[in-house]
């Protein structure tokens, strides 16, 4: 057959690119099936392509509340509700999940909402059910004891933003909530913060002068202030702020605990401890936040009972706080991760792989507390997304992993942490092996490896590092010390030989 007549015989070839109708289909389909973690990961996915897609968004958050995910099903129903015209089974489901977050008065709002625009809908009973319910549990309390829950909304989400190292969405959020509310204070004072975690220190404190000029004697902004002296090392300027706060004696149990762990936090524990410990004997049931401060105060002035009982409670919200109490700090061994200064040298350095080394370091330090106050930490703002992502999850903050890029770190973590745990408490001759794996990771996340067997990845970057200095090394002893075989790890030490750390040309 000659050329033209196979030119003759091509057929047009169209490439197919699947968007989010295509996932949102093979969601419902494996709904169907009863095949809830496939359904889950193509919402996620459908989600991600059609980020305005009621339709898609609803379904999304439905499977979150099943899942007790309240808090993003919120965040994707409340998108949903604002992307088009209003939908009763949006309505419903955010009547259902501001009643499982406890905004009462708002689950009520959304389930009368959906009774007028489907009064005999599929959900009517149990619409009435949620109210009913509702009123029974508001029923004696005053009208403005729960709050406005489409502020507490913004706040939540605001912080949620911060918590993620996402600075300048947490700013565009909150800055739109204050041109719609001019008094909203709460937003303004969180705004100066995200504006100080960005390093702009000077609207920032216009924002909490302005809070100020608005509402005198703010709290929060006080308390603020107060931080932002302590991290700026001015302490003329702190000392003269904690003047002022040692004055209030505030009544609302946010405002004590605001007090209690700003006092903690800047070195006044004995007036720290009685603030938080007074709000721990009216019966107070804090978040993490609280005990470790508590825990922090109580240690500094002898109190030994209370700091080891808030400790243990800690602990058991947040496991990874367990070896890192704060009376330890005495006994804290000399291992790289606890020397602030080459911490910071890492931190500085003009090498991003390194600069990531720190930042993992600084999560593992039982002296994190001096790493983050250093004079010499490096501006935030600056740093790249990688390494935002690093610091957030060495500060605790996890990726929920809804889509490739979040899956991606999340696995570049678990390597990172297997790795490490082959060489914790981490010793001096140990460095080169981890400078080796961070300078790897940044190359192979500059070019979207995808990390895919972390347990693999991780005894392959121990298998480079160790053949390349003992000649004795052998593939076996390491495929077996992370529970893989020999062909796997062939098969990743020769993915990521191309990432190692040779100079460029």
């Amino acid at each position: 057959m000659n050329n033209h007549s196979q030119q003759g015989n091509h057929k047009k070839v169209i490439n197919f690119i699947p968007n989010g109708e295509f996932y949102y289909k093979k969601a419902l389909g494996a709904l169907k099936r009863d095949e809830v973690e496939k359904a889950h990961k193509f919402l996620s996915r459908a989600a991600d392509l059609s980020p305005e897609d009621a339709d898609i968004l609803l379904q999304y958050a439905i499977l979150e509340i099943d899942m007790g995910r309240f808090e993003h099903a919120r965040d994707l129903l409340m998108t949903a509700h604002d992307s088009g015209p209003e939908d009763p089974d949006t309505l419903f489901y955010l009547s259902e999940v501001h009643v499982n977050l406890g905004y009462l008065r708002d689950a009520i709002r959304y389930a009368q909402r959906y009774l007028k625009l489907a009064p005999e809908g599929l959900y009517r009973d149990e619409a009435m059910d949620i109210i009913e319910f509702s009123e029974h549990e508001l029923y004696g309390l005053p009208d403005d004891a729960e709050g406005d829950g489409r502020l507490d909304y913004i706040l939540d989400r605001g912080r949620r933003l911060m918590e993620s190292g996402e600075f300048r969405e947490a700013v565009s959020l909150l800055e739109s909530a204050i041109e719609e509310h001019p008094d909203f204070w709460a937003a303004y004072n969180n705004l100066a913060l995200a504006y100080f975690y960005i390093g702009d220190t000077e609207q920032a404190e216009a924002l909490l002068n302005q809070v100020l000029r608005g509402d005198n004697g703010n709290l929060h902004a006080l308390c603020n202030f107060a931080v932002f002296h302590f991290y700026k090392q001015d302490a003329e300027a702190l000392n003269r702020m904690v003047s002022i706060l040692l004055k209030i004696r505030p009544m609302l149990v946010d405002h004590r605990y605001k007090l209690g762990a700003t006092l903690a936090l800047v070195g006044r524990h004995q007036e720290a401890y009685g603030w938080l410990r007074g709000l721990q004997r009216i019966g107070f049931e804090g978040d993490p936040g609280f005990y470790f401060w508590l825990a922090h105060a109580a240690a500094m002035i002898g109190e030994d009972k209370v700091a080891r009982d808030a400790w243990a409670m800690l602990v058991s919200m947040d496991p990874s706080k367990e070896g890192k109490e704060p009376w330890l700090r005495a006994r804290i061994p000399d291992t790289p991760e606890n020397d602030p200064k080459f911490v910071i040298g890492k931190l500085n350095s003009g090498e991003e792989g390194l600069r990531l080394l720190g930042l993992f370091l600084t999560g593992k330090s039982m002296r994190r507390e001096d790493i983050l106050t250093h004079p010499e930490w490096p501006d935030v703002e600056k740093m790249s997304t990688t390494e935002k992502l690093f610091l957030a999850n060495g500060l605790g903050h996890r990726l929920p992993g809804r889509d490739r890029g979040e899956l991606l770190y999340n696995r570049v973590f678990e390597a990172t942490d297997l790795l490490y745990s082959r060489y914790e408490p981490l010793a001096e001759e140990d460095l080169p092996i981890l400078e080796m794996w961070f300078l790897m990771c940044s190359r192979a996340i500059d070019e979207s490896y995808a990390f895919r067997n972390p347990r693999a990845i991780a005894a392959s970057a121990e298998y480079m590092y160790r053949s390349s200095r003992h000649a004795g090394t052998t593939k076996k002893e390491i495929a077996e010390a992370y529970g893989i075989s020999v062909k796997t790890l062939t098969k990743y030490v020769n993915e990521l030989f191309r990432f190692l750390p040779f100079p460029r040309s």
